[in-house]
């Protein structure tokens, strides 16, 4: 990876750490793609290689992004799905050309169309995200915890009860703020 960019945050579902690649929302947002070449590395990355972008295509994956991003939290919170955020899942997620294919040791790999086109890789993200707001999948939508973040997430711990969308970045920050918080009580008492 490019050391000028942030590293990517990935995880186990493909929407949810789609919807990742813009994080810290809620306080100073970090732009994890911020170029059609960036966008290209995150595909890579999660098997979904494509040949180019152009930037009239990462602006329709930062739509598509945002989309997820809505109707996840609107699902997560049991609120009515955005009707945009809807239609903008359903058209990538029509327009997309990919396979799925069994791999030799028995896992599913996307084969995108022959042009490898970025479109079809955004078709490939809007199905996934289409399976876990549907509730197809086995897991939960949530929210971060974090104040400054509040990412959704799937859920899929055996409680269904996780709290943040990384335990290694939201997590790790909101515990090592409540041991500081601690730390600086138990000075002043002990004053």
């Amino acid at each position: 990876m490019r050391a000028e960019f942030p590293d990517f945050r990935l995880g186990s579902v493909l929407a949810t750490s789609f919807t990742a690649t813009l994080t810290e929302r809620r306080g100073d947002a970090v732009e994890r793609i911020p170029t059609p070449q960036r966008l290209v590395d995150w595909l890579a990355v999660n098997g979904l290689a494509v040949d180019s972008c152009t930037t009239a295509q990462l602006d329709l994956a930062r739509e598509l992004r945002e989309s997820i991003h809505a109707a996840a939290t609107a699902a997560a919170m049991r609120d009515a799905l955005p009707a945009s955020a809807v239609h903008v899942i359903n058209d990538r997620s029509a327009r997309g050309r990919a396979a799925a294919i069994l791999t030799p040791e028995g896992k599913r790999q996307w084969r995108l169309s022959s042009a490898s086109r970025v479109e079809d890789a955004l078709g490939v993200i809007a199905a996934d995200a289409i399976s876990i707001i549907a509730g197809e999948r086995d897991g939960k939508l949530a929210l971060c915890a974090s104040p400054t973040c509040q990412a959704a997430f799937f859920d899929t711990s055996q409680s269904r009860t996780r709290k943040w969308c990384d335990m290694n970045t939201c997590g790790n920050r909101q515990k090592k703020a409540r041991f500081n918080a601690n730390q600086r009580k138990n000075t002043r008492s002990t004053q």
